[in-house]
């Protein structure tokens, strides 16, 4: 049973029509008891990450998620800022993030940046598959996304990257180290390409 983790923030709604159109157990979780008897978590995002960090503390189950995750070690994956949020810190904001990655985040470098690549990165690009893994099965190695950000993670740990991206610099768009995976551009948003990661995720 997937839980989508409904803080307020994300498209909750177009998870859930994917799921069920694919026939996958899902529930979407807005408290801890919600939380029970699940077996993977997806933690949507959009906005800021000291708004979305808040937001998820305020809903009373950063507790319980960091329990599932480092505990119990159940499949999360984190999408567009909920990715972000999976590092330690942002340059976007002062709070803390969750720590569940050796992370930081970080701004586009705008001395980097021409017309034609304004911020934010908004629209169509491809990701280039930087190792082989069960989340990016049956994806062409130039399969393309629907991005909207103007941040993104960084890591010293290279081997977390198992997808990249380039908007004028290249950037980890899909990451994966144990049971922790997170993907920068929106699956939800990204027709046949999206829902194929989504199933992948579900099937893990």
């Amino acid at each position: 049973m997937i839980a989508i983790v409904d803080y307020g923030v994300g498209n909750i709604k177009a998870f859930a029509n994917i799921y069920k159109n694919l026939d996958i157990p899902f529930k979407v979780a807005k408290k801890v008891a919600d939380l029970e008897g699940i077996s993977k978590l997806i933690l949507p995002g959009v906005g800021s990450f000291d708004h979305a960090m808040q937001s998820l503390e305020n809903s009373g189950m950063r507790q319980k998620l960091d329990e599932l995750v480092l505990e119990t070690k159940i499949p999360v994956l984190g999408i567009c800022v909920g990715l972000q949020m999976l590092a330690k810190s942002s340059d976007e904001g002062i709070m803390d993030g969750l720590g569940w990655l050796d992370a930081h985040v970080r701004k586009f470098d705008e001395l980097k940046l021409t017309q034609n690549t304004p911020l934010p990165h908004m629209g169509w690009n491809n990701i280039d598959t930087a190792q082989n893994d069960m989340l990016l099965k049956d994806l062409n190695n130039d399969a393309r996304f629907y991005f909207l950000h103007s941040y993104f993670i960084e890591s010293e740990d290279r081997s977390i990257i198992v997808a990249t991206a380039t908007y004028s610099e290249t950037f980890a768009s899909v990451v994966h180290k144990d049971n922790i995976y997170g993907i920068q551009p929106h699956p939800e948003k990204s027709h046949q390409n999206g829902i194929t990661l989504l199933k992948n995720f579900g099937e893990l």
